[in-house]
């Protein structure tokens, strides 16, 4: 049986969502990254190693699947810090990007050092093999860009060097794959609403139906159109257009209309989803209400994803429910009922808890990856018994 690790890993837009093991492990980064030099200052009271190691990522990543090798970057919650920190840019590919494979190995290697291969590790180096579950975009897995991009990861080493991180500076990851799956979104969002972990059925009365699942993301939108529990190739639509556009360019209005310049989209989504003082942030130390700047563009967004859905289930008339997913969807949620309620009225559903939502893709891929493990390993394992035991009986 494989000593391989179970990873199972959603690089979305807006951050990164991980599994790990037997779901004993996740982690969340916001997908920012910055390009640093080897010693960065640390400012502040507490030594370097009080300090959380997620808030102060900063590695060299060294790989051949890389345009740009040996950078150096900071990344997620230290990297929102800097003044040239880069998020994916809407248009791009996700599987084309640097951005995309630094974030995963970034991931990757923060579970290897904070988990039993620490323990193993020889001069301050890890050796980390994954089986790895992700996906990529409907229109990318359309356009065949999942294979190059699988085979970007597999049959290579891909380093990780800890620089001035808490509690792991100095440590080396060396990354390999055993395998690797690359999912369509779509899919991995309807397995996720029919499905347990044990890929048992869970929602039967989805089985049969023709549903659409729109999903949401930061650069662009997916509408499946699930038939016969498959995905509908000819059917599914990709968009170019997800929620970065109008976080950006609520953080420019807010820029010149108040003076406050934001780190990134995440502290935009951050004041459109909080719990409390909700479209509210401090302008000279006085509490400012920006619902005026969010309600407008959010809108507007909400209008042309609306469009979307309506044409979508224009030329798939018989589809019986939409659900919504993917933190576009949690940030549009409240705009697409009201006019939902007010046009079509469309049978549609989001998911309320807004953290199930957006950990649906890495929960989807981690069901995925760990059912082509128990078919494929299962299998294995019988077959080298097998062997055996006709070794064993050969030599008598």
């Amino acid at each position: 049986m494989t000593t391989a690790r179970i990873a199972a890993i959603d690089v979305g837009n807006d951050a990164l969502k991980a599994n790990f093991g037997k779901l004993e492990s996740d982690l969340y980064i916001p997908n920012v990254i910055a390009r640093d030099l080897e010693d960065r200052p640390v400012i502040g009271i507490e030594e370097l190693d009080e300090k959380d190691p997620l808030d102060n990522i900063h590695i060299r990543v060294h790989s051949p699947a890389l345009k740009e090798n040996n950078a150096i970057y900071r990344v997620g919650t230290l990297a929102t810090k800097t003044s040239n920190s880069t998020e994916l840019d809407p248009g791009s590919y996700k599987s084309e990007e640097d951005q995309t494979l630094v974030m995963l190995f970034a991931a990757l290697a923060l579970d290897a050092v904070s988990g039993k291969n620490a323990a193993s590790s020889k001069n301050n180096v890890i050796d980390a093999d994954y089986i790895l579950g992700t996906g990529l975009p409907l229109r990318e897995v359309k356009e065949g860009k999942d294979v190059g991009y699988r085979s970007q990861l597999l049959g290579s080493v891909h380093q990780v060097e800890f620089l001035v991180t808490p509690k792991y500076q100095g440590i080396k990851v060396n990354l390999k794959f055993d395998e690797v799956k690359v999912y369509p979104e779509g899919f991995a969002a309807y397995v996720n609403l029919v499905m347990d972990n044990e890929l048992n059925i869970i929602n039967k009365e989805l089985i049969d139906k023709q549903i659409l699942i729109q999903d949401i993301g930061g650069l662009s939108t997916d509408i499946a159109v699930i038939r016969n529990r498959n995905v509908d190739d000819d059917k599914a639509q990709g968009f170019n257009l997800g929620v970065a556009e109008s976080l950006e360019a609520i953080r420019d209005e807010i820029l010149t209309k108040h003076g406050v310049e934001l780190d990134s989209r995440r502290d935009v989504v951050d004041i459109i989803t909080r719990n409390n003082d909700r479209h509210h942030i401090m302008v000279k130390g006085s509490r400012t209400n920006v619902h005026d700047i969010t309600d407008r563009i959010l809108l507007e967004l909400a209008k042309k994803q609306y469009r979307y859905l309506r044409n979508v289930w224009q030329k798939n008339s018989q589809s019986e429910i939409c659900y919504f997913v993917g933190g576009g969807s949690a940030v549009l949620k409240d705009y697409i009922k009201t006019l939902n309620n007010k046009l079509d009225g469309f049978n549609i559903e989001f998911f309320e808890d807004e953290n199930e939502s957006i950990w649906m893709m890495a929960n989807a891929y981690y069901k995925l990856i760990s059912d082509f493990i128990r078919k494929n390993y299962k299998t294995t394992e019988k077959d080298s018994k097998k062997d055996s035991k006709e070794k064993t009986a050969s030599s008598k």
